[in-house]
């Protein structure tokens, strides 16, 4: 087994309301002819031995062979989803991604895993744009403190965690992985996907 699969469960995020695009699937836009949770899926299967989908329709997702989950808490938002991976995962760091990255990389995905050690809460990239929670490794250990602001509904991801306990991946080492960073490409408005739309026609 890849011992990275031991190590860390890949956890795809898809509770979003998708308020932006008059509520579209956006797991399901096609790109490259085939629905984007599939282009992941691809990425995940040769990395992780568990995949857990987070969705609050599961039922829309009965085609598709992973453990399907729903979250724990009734707060929306992306730490709650979090929150459910880490809940149900059986290994003790998950991998996270949106649901709506279509161009995710492999070799990020494993860098980020490679940087996750004991007292380390979270591996999270940093870009000339910020961090990015939503490509980022969390540990179990940590649980309880993401439960503790949920239910403050202080819902900022990277709030949650101590300074001292994250582990920001420069973006010149994150370029290493993915040059051009499409691995935080994803769909929130109807101008991302036409741009989505657009970097399909370059990427393989």
């Amino acid at each position: 087994m890849n011992p990275i699969g031991d190590k860390c469960s890949g956890v795809i995020l898809a509770g979003g309301l998708s308020k932006r695009l008059n509520g579209r699937d956006k797991a399901m836009i096609a790109i490259h002819g085939k629905p984007i949770l599939d282009h992941i899926v691809a990425v995940y299967s040769d990395i992780f031995s568990e995949i857990i989908l987070v969705t609050n329709t599961p039922q829309a997702y009965l085609n598709w062979n992973m453990l399907t989950v729903t979250d724990l808490l009734t707060v929306r938002s992306s730490l709650t989803g979090i929150h459910a991976g880490l809940f149900y995962a059986s290994r003790p760091y998950v991998f996270v991604s949106a649901c709506d990255a279509p161009f995710i990389k492999p070799e990020l995905v494993q860098l980020l895993i490679s940087q996750a050690r004991p007292g380390t809460d979270a591996v999270i990239p940093e870009t000339a744009n910020g961090l990015e929670p939503l490509c980022a490794v969390y540990s179990k250990s940590c649980m309880k403190t993401i439960e503790s602001h949920i239910q403050q509904e202080k819902l900022k991801i990277q709030r949650v965690f101590q300074e001292s306990r994250i582990n920001r991946i420069s973006e010149a080492r994150v370029r290493k992985a993915d040059p051009d960073l499409v691995s935080f490409v994803n769909i929130n408005t109807p101008e991302d996907l036409m741009a989505v739309k657009s970097l399909e026609k370059e990427t393989v």
